[in-house]
């Protein structure tokens, strides 16, 4: 329940709430705070009235009326609202049948303060912090305990929603990870949260899981990718990844006939750790000229130019792109718009930085659930915003798919 300015303007004349803060006098907030909350208090006083007034039948010293119940005293209650704790005198009934909606038996809290938490926690505020933001703001008082016991509810959400059914294909999905310092036995250890976003038939984009495990392997992404196959997911038509060492085999092991697109970016990186500072724009400038190539023949052609132009100074700087070059050729059978979406992990890359963001203040967690329930308010708030759109010139890019996979598109 919130007492807010639309409201009283709502209800009130602007003259009136004129007079009354003449009347009042007030010298502060603090003063306006404590008005609005003896108001709070009477309107709910008022609303018990009415809601035992209706459940009987008849208005209270309403001598004439005649019933089988009646009101039998008060019994103070203390609650939690928005403005503060607040006393109130419930009203009973000799039956004991009265069940008021408006502050429910049993409820001591009416202020929403679990959704307010959560979403405190959802933005990175940890536990500490929230309990003294909710003293400050409410003069509520929640132990950091009590703060945590309340995200706890997240859980059972959680884990239905870690085993939900998924989609039968996926046109593309990105697989990364993103670590965080974790305590495990009395020490810190390093996690790793591996993250997998896909894009629907509809180019609607979707988190399809977030698992933590121990620094990220392949082994670990075999075991992710038949969790996505017994959820249902049946084909992917593209991946895009990192240059994990056997990332290609665990994805061919569960999705023999996906093809895989390294990231560029991921790549690149990898490239200008060879590369000194002096010659890293020179060098990127080279770069571009692969993977912006119109076809395979000219991005393989660029590659050869690019490494006779560098390999007596940085030898080593290029191999990988010869190495890995059926991995990060993928891209160029298709068209400009398809090219945007999967030569690059910008997707997921965004995403990471919304974790880390809402992460920053913590240089540890206590737990690998603490950990997850961060990261799933994250993905809950942010696939929200998705469900209004879909990627850039979709149905142009839906259409091209149609034709590189129709074999396999039937089949779904």
């Amino acid at each position: 329940i919130l007492i807010s300015r639309r409201f009283f303007m709502s209800i009130l004349p602007k003259e009136t709430i004129r007079e009354i803060i003449k009347s009042q006098n007030f010298k502060s907030a603090n003063d306006i705070h404590s008005f609005l909350k003896d108001i709070m208090k009477d309107f709910i006083q008022e609303s018990l009235e009415i809601e035992l007034d209706s459940q009987l039948g008849y208005e209270k010293n309403d001598k004439n009326f005649i019933s089988d119940n009646s009101r039998k005293g008060y019994s103070k209650k203390k609650v939690k609202s928005s403005l503060g704790e607040i006393e109130l005198d419930i009203p009973r009934d000799r039956n004991a049948e009265f069940e008021p909606h408006i502050v429910p038996k049993y409820s001591r809290d009416i202020s929403n303060l679990e959704e307010k938490i959560i979403s405190m926690y959802g933005l990175g505020m940890v536990t500490r912090d929230i309990s003294k933001h909710i003293n400050e703001i409410y003069g509520i008082d929640v132990s950091a305990e009590m703060v945590s016991k309340i995200t706890d509810k997240l859980i059972p959400s959680i884990e239905k929603w870690k085993t939900r059914t998924l989609e039968d294909i996926y046109y593309f999905v990105f697989l990364d990870a993103i670590h965080f310092s974790v305590r495990e036995d009395k020490s810190t250890v390093k996690k790793a949260a591996y993250v997998v976003l896909g894009v629907d038939q509809e180019g609607k984009k979707d988190i399809l899981g977030i698992y933590i495990g121990a620094n990220e392997s392949s082994k670990f992404w075999l075991m992710v990718l038949n969790d996505l196959k017994s959820r249902g997911v049946k084909d992917i038509l593209i991946t895009c990844v990192d240059g994990l060492t056997g990332f290609k085999e665990a994805i061919q092991a569960v999705y023999p006939q996906t093809d895989i697109q390294r990231c560029i970016v991921h790549q690149i990186r990898y490239t200008l750790t060879y590369v000194s500072y002096k010659d890293k724009k020179e060098f990127s400038k080279d770069l571009k000229t692969i993977y912006t190539a119109p076809n395979e023949e000219a991005g393989y052609l660029a590659l050869q130019e690019v490494k006779e132009k560098w390999e007596k100074k940085y030898p080593y700087s290029l191999r990988s792109w010869e190495n890995n070059w059926n991995e990060l050729k993928t891209f160029f059978k298709f068209s400009p718009e398809v090219k945007r979406i999967m030569y690059t992990t910008n997707v997921i890359e965004n995403l990471n930085r919304i974790f880390r963001k809402a992460t920053k203040t913590r240089n540890s967690f206590p737990t690998d659930m603490a950990l997850m329930k961060i990261l799933y308010l994250c993905t809950m708030n942010l696939t929200e915003k998705w469900k209004l759109g879909y990627a850039r010139d979709w149905y142009l890019i839906r259409g091209q798919l149609a034709i590189e996979y129709e074999e396999r598109l039937k089949n779904i």
